[in-house]
């Protein structure tokens, strides 16, 4: 059944009815000369002005872009509160092979439908966007974040990304082993593009044994050019399965964490950059069940949202770094209030960060 945009009926339910809805605002754009699709979601402005990236990617259909941009929003909202943000969550997806379609026309039309919001939403980058595409974006929205330093902005996001999610992993080594030290431990990489790359130096600077994968050689290569004592696998079912592995590290899209990856996944603990790592309710039960520690994904990959909101004041770096370390003592929080309240580390990050939230709506007298 579909609705009467012709997408299936189960988006809108998701929007309007379910617990993964409660979007405040989603706007639909389209600019037939530079072939231009898009989708904005606002999920919450409860603590400011909603803040998250464009993601820039050949989805099936225009419902699977929707149904992402409104699982991304509702995530950045959680990330931006459990981050000590004074912002809301939102995303936006541009619908398209960015190889094939990305243009300087098509990123100036994006840039007008997001200057339209009048600052309810705040743009940077996400998958299939960059630096120069935030750039060209800034020059018809003033509410746009992640530009290069040469146009007013902090650069790439992915450094203090990458630095957070080693955070997370220090954390987690110290709760499930009660030391942070990654020396010796065995991590293993599923993507190592703009974060995964970065985080295979912190590891290796301190000693760790890596594992990686990508979809891309041309990835691996750059890493594996760079770290011969790194291992490369064919892909991530293998790496899933490789015997003793300590950490597991989901760095690309979302969904890693299923009914068929969390049977035999032989990691003790999950720490990775992607976004929306759950494939759905009920996958942080079942790692729960099989004794793996999962680092909830929106609480440790913060560092480069905390990197574009204060490009939004001035950025500085060894602030946002500093910022970016406190993702330590934050994983170590959740975990804490995990084993009190007897629930998975995700449900105990979902209960501060919805706190918070309402804390924000009620300061706002909503």
């Amino acid at each position: 059944m579909t609705d009467v945009t012709g997408a299936p009926a189960d988006v809108l339910h998701t929007l309007f009815h379910s617990d993964q809805g409660g979007h405040e605002q989603v706007v639909l754009c389209q600019d037939r000369a530079s072939g231009l699709k898009a989708v904005i979601a606002i999920h919450s402005t409860a603590l400011g002005p909603a803040l998250g990236g464009t993601r820039f990617y050949p989805y099936a259909n225009e419902a699977e872009a929707l149904a992402d941009a409104l699982n991304l929003a509702r995530g950045m909202s959680y990330k931006n509160a459990m981050a000590g943000l004074d912002h809301g969550g939102g995303k936006a997806v541009i619908i398209g092979d960015p190889e094939r379609i990305k243009t300087e026309e098509l990123l100036l039309a994006y840039g007008r439908f997001v200057a339209s919001l009048g600052g309810r939403y705040v743009t940077a980058c996400d998958v299939g966007t960059y630096v120069a595409d935030m750039d060209v974006v800034a020059r018809e929205c003033r509410w746009t974040t992640g530009r290069s330093p040469e146009n007013g902005g902090a650069g790439d996001s992915s450094v203090l990304t990458a630095f957070g999610v080693y955070q997370g992993m220090r954390a987690s080594a110290q709760h499930l082993w009660g030391d942070p030290s990654l020396r010796g431990r065995r991590v293993g990489i599923a993507g190592v593009g703009k974060v995964g790359h970065h985080l295979v130096e912190h590891l290796m600077a301190e000693g760790a044994e890596v594992f990686v994968t990508d979809v891309r050689a041309k990835a691996v290569r750059r890493v594996t050019e760079r770290h011969p004592s790194v291992t490369a696998v064919a892909d991530t079912d293998a790496l899933i399965r490789v015997e003793g592995l300590d950490i597991y590290a989901p760095c690309a899209l979302g969904g890693a964490l299923n009914d068929s990856s969390v049977p035999v996944l032989t990691a003790r603990v999950v720490c990775g950059a992607a976004n929306n790592q759950l494939a759905h309710p009920g996958v942080e039960k079942d790692l729960a069940d099989r004794g793996i520690l999962y680092a909830p994904d929106y609480v440790v990959n913060a560092g480069g949202v905390i990197q574009v909101a204060d490009e939004l004041h001035g950025f500085d770096f060894d602030r946002c770094k500093a910022k970016a370390a406190k993702i330590y003592d934050t994983t170590l929080a959740i975990f804490a209030r995990a084993k009190d309240d007897g629930i998975p580390p995700a449900a105990a990050a979902d209960r501060i960060a919805e706190q918070r939230m309402a804390e924000g709506r009620a300061a706002r007298g909503w």
